[in-house]
């Protein structure tokens, strides 16, 4: 991602950030909560979410894996990433989640440092050439057998034109690209590109849009399950 787009976006997510629940979070957290059900944290696990945001999963997920687990939060945003610590050291949960502002890639982690990683409606936000970067870093921070779940606009491969929900978006997307950010891609695709292997798939729409909730593990092999 070019510097100047990182800088864009990185003021916007600020400049929204105490308004971003009320903006997007309304619509989203029922795929996100998907999400982290598929990806099951269990106790004592090392998690890594990917585009922390406003801390609603990091939450989540540091109850899932308890005291003597941990959870990593990295986020672009210095805005979320203040709303997120708020949230969290209100939940007393801060000992074990530990909340980095950083540009990625590359993932400021070990190699093999965690059991599994999260990203929800943030893949879509790098650009294509950079989508099979951010998912070769995360294979390398994952312990064989790694899970990932990721949560994202889906591009299906499915012929036909696209409805007017997709349309509209896709308009805006084009011309208010620091606004509507996010855009379609191909979920399953760029995961299996990236040599993951999926695991399930689940569909969910928000506002007549199609969205893809996958699962896939690392240097596993095993057979898809899909819902919809």
């Amino acid at each position: 991602m070019a510097s100047q787009d990182v800088e864009a976006a990185r003021k916007f997510y600020t400049r929204i950030s105490r308004v971003y629940d009320a903006i997007a979070d309304s619509s989203e957290h029922v795929a996100r909560d998907l999400g982290l059900e598929l990806l099951a944290a269990q106790h004592d696990e090392r998690i890594l979410e990917i585009g922390s945001g406003t801390g609603a999963a990091i939450i989540q997920l540091a109850r899932a894996v308890g005291v003597r687990g941990h959870v990593v939060g990295i986020d672009l945003s210095e805005g979320m990433h203040d709303v997120a610590d708020e949230r969290l050291a209100s939940s007393g949960l801060s000992t074990i989640a530990d909340l980095r502002v950083a540009c990625i890639p590359p993932i400021p982690a070990g190699d093999r440092s965690f059991d599994a990683a999260f990203m929800a409606f943030t893949l879509e936000l790098f650009p294509d050439e950079v989508i099979t970067t951010v998912l070769q870093e995360i294979r390398r921070i994952l312990r064989p057998g790694g899970r990932l779940v990721v949560v994202g606009m889906n591009e299906e491969d499915a012929a036909g034109r696209p409805g007017l929900a997709e349309r509209t978006y896709w308009w805006l997307h084009r011309h208010f690209p620091h606004i509507i950010d996010c855009r379609p891609i191909n979920v399953v695709r760029v995961l299996r590109e990236a040599g993951l292997t999926v695991t399930r798939i689940e569909t969910v729409e928000i506002c007549g849009l199609p969205v893809c909730v996958c699962v896939s593990q690392s240097g596993q092999r095993s057979s898809v399950s899909t819902v919809q």
